[in-house]
């Protein structure tokens, strides 16, 4: 079943994707696990880890034939009483039945290279066998500095090594990332209540993993590759364009490189003593003095400002 789904704006949670909900819908009432996901602008279904907060989603599960725009609710438990809080946790309108419908989330494969030849480098470390090779063949890469390439072929060894090509020559420290969809499997869960949620609690369906944590007192496990560091990476230092004195020769005036080499003997230019004439001497001498006495009326008018300041900032604080 494909579903139009919102979280109830009374529950006061969001929902965790494939967390067993019970739904009722028509006269039946069964326990099933939905897989939520949101339409882009391109009509992929993109998974959802949760329900938005004050948004629609698409929620899809395995349940009875039901038409389209027949309405539902869902709760969470059937028999949980100790339940301080609103127990409808969603509701949501059938959208139609569809089993070959297809939600994707995001994956996101890393190799490195060990051979490089030019244009072309042979990864390893991002698939494992040379089938998942074949399935990515054609497919886009990218490396960490920008470099675009593409999948060509697997390679015989090692396992999951490929052979790809580059718009530009690689380098051995270059981490390569291949960004892709992957199909998501729909969870073929099924349980009708058939108990009418009676006080009896004979009926107990599947319970969420909180629940099940909670129960045996085990702490949400922590992946340490998943906590945020802060990333220190070296500063890169490339070798300078080498252009041979043969290749210059060839070139024109305007692309030949201009940078001075370094002198070991000082030119007349930067030798010779410049001796001025008593005229320009006077006039030099005359700017100094001005100069001179324009930064020390500049530094008396400051003084005084600051001075006039602090007076102010004082009666201030009086008041």
């Amino acid at each position: 079943l494909q579903t139009r789904t919102k979280r109830h704006r009374w529950y006061p949670k969001i929902l965790k994707n494939q967390d067993p909900i019970v739904v009722s819908l028509g006269w039946r009432r069964f326990q099933t696990r939905p897989v939520y996901s949101i339409q882009d602008h391109n009509m992929r279904q993109r998974m959802l880890k949760y329900t938005p907060e004050h948004m629609h989603c698409h929620a899809t599960f395995y349940g009875p034939l039901a038409p389209p725009n027949t309405t539902f609710i869902a709760t969470q438990g059937a028999t949980d009483k100790k339940t301080s809080s609103f127990r409808i946790v969603a509701t949501g309108v059938i959208l139609g039945l569809d089993k070959t419908i297809d939600v994707v989330k995001k994956l996101k494969l890393t190799g490195t290279p060990y051979k490089i030849f030019k244009n072309t480098a042979f990864l390893k470390g991002m698939f494992s066998s040379v089938l998942e090779v074949s399935k990515f063949e054609g497919a886009m890469i990218k490396t960490v500095s920008g470099i675009r390439g593409q999948v060509k072929r697997a390679l015989s060894a090692p396992p999951g090594a490929f052979r790809a090509s580059f718009e530009d020559k690689i380098q051995i420290s270059d981490i390569v990332f291949l960004r892709c969809w992957v199909s998501v499997d729909i969870p073929k869960f099924y349980t009708p209540v058939i108990n009418l949620l009676t006080e009896d609690k004979t009926w107990s369906g599947m319970r969420t993993v909180a629940e099940l944590r909670r129960e045996k007192g085990e702490a949400i496990p922590v992946k340490q590759d998943s906590i945020y560091k802060e990333i220190e990476r070296k500063q890169k230092v490339f070798k300078p364009l080498v252009v041979s004195k043969s290749l210059q020769k060839n070139l024109p005036f305007k692309t030949k490189p201009k940078v001075e080499t370094k002198r070991k003997k000082q030119l007349y230019l930067t030798k010779r003593a410049v001796v001025s004439e008593p005229g320009e001497r006077r006039l030099t001498t005359l700017m100094q003095q001005l100069l001179t006495a324009q930064k020390e009326s500049d530094k008396k008018k400051l003084e005084k400002k600051n001075k006039e300041k602090e007076k102010y900032l004082s009666e201030q604080a009086k008041i």
